[in-house]
């Protein structure tokens, strides 16, 4: 992977973080489209870079996370409590969800499927009655964070699962992005320190590595802080952005951005089968190749 292709997925995962269209199919997408092989580092990288898109959350928030004189130790239980089905159900479910990752017609489904949901969602929930994060009890935190986990399946999006979790919940739209927002800063940290320091990669290849083994490797250390650092400034431009879009004009542009792109996808996945659902990798160089 050159410094180009590892900017132009961190751009994408920037983008498509916080928004309600899988972020993990976009980059899957891109990848493939860009006629990248498939390999492990390819995929620890596209997972680790959302430490960046965190980041910007913590930044753009940064009086809620860090505000020690007028200290929320509510909004601190809640986001420990929403964040535990995932890490328990998300640890479960390690292999089969690393299985789906490659296949793209499959992703590509879940796309359309989500957009169809999504062009419906704001006529479902249309009198919510919690409009500030204070008002969300440990209850409804929970259920959110169970509704968090719909998005272990890759292209459902982690964004528009917590969201519309949310409004459920009788959470507004901007109640609810928000929160998503907030319960993504542990999720996904615990998901990069996991794909770093914990997970072993490339078990059937014969040879297994931890992911910073993988970033440590000539010239993948650069690409790993290109990659979070290009992720962090777009993904601040994208949250100002979503929250203001989502507000005044709900779900529906996504909902059917998601299925435009989903049917294209599915139609050229389709007719290249061999993008779609590369053979997995058995030599060192899958790695090495990347540099």
């Amino acid at each position: 992977m050159s410094t180009l292709e590892a900017i132009i997925i961190a751009i994408i995962e920037g983008l498509t973080e916080y928004l309600p269209i899988s972020s993990t199919a976009h980059m899957g997408f891109t990848a493939a489209l860009m006629g990248l092989p498939e390999s492990e580092f390819l995929k620890m990288f596209q997972v680790s870079i959302q430490f960046g898109a965190i980041l910007s959350v913590v930044v753009l928030y940064w009086k809620k996370f860090f505000d020690f004189k007028n200290f929320n130790f509510s909004f601190y239980v809640k986001l420990i409590c929403a964040v535990i089905p995932a890490l328990i159900l998300g640890k479960l479910l390690d292999d089969k969800i690393e299985a789906v990752l490659g296949n793209q017609i499959a992703i590509s489904g879940m796309l359309v499927f989500g957009g169809v949901i999504l062009l419906f969602v704001d006529k479902w929930f249309k009198n919510p009655k919690i409009h500030d994060e204070k008002d969300i009890t440990i209850k409804k935190a929970i259920t959110i964070g169970f509704w968090q986990c719909l998005a272990m399946m890759p292209g459902t999006s982690r964004s528009a699962a917590s969201i519309i979790g949310g409004m459920t919940q009788g959470l507004s739209r901007k109640a609810a992005a928000e929160f998503s927002f907030f319960l993504a800063v542990p999720t996904m940290l615990a998901v990069t320190v996991y794909s770093i320091f914990v997970k072993t990669w490339g078990e059937q290849t014969g040879n297994p590595m931890k992911g910073y083994e993988m970033i440590m490797q000539e010239g993948n250390f650069q690409l790993f802080i290109i990659g979070n650092v290009v992720a962090f400034f777009v993904a601040l431009i994208a949250v100002k952005t979503f929250i203001t879009v989502l507000t005044k004009y709900g779900f529906k542009f996504w909902g059917w951005y998601r299925i435009i792109i989903g049917i294209g996808l599915l139609i050229y996945f389709w007719q290249n089968p061999t993008t779609s659902t590369p053979e997995p990798t058995t030599e060192v160089t899958s790695i090495t190749v990347q540099k």
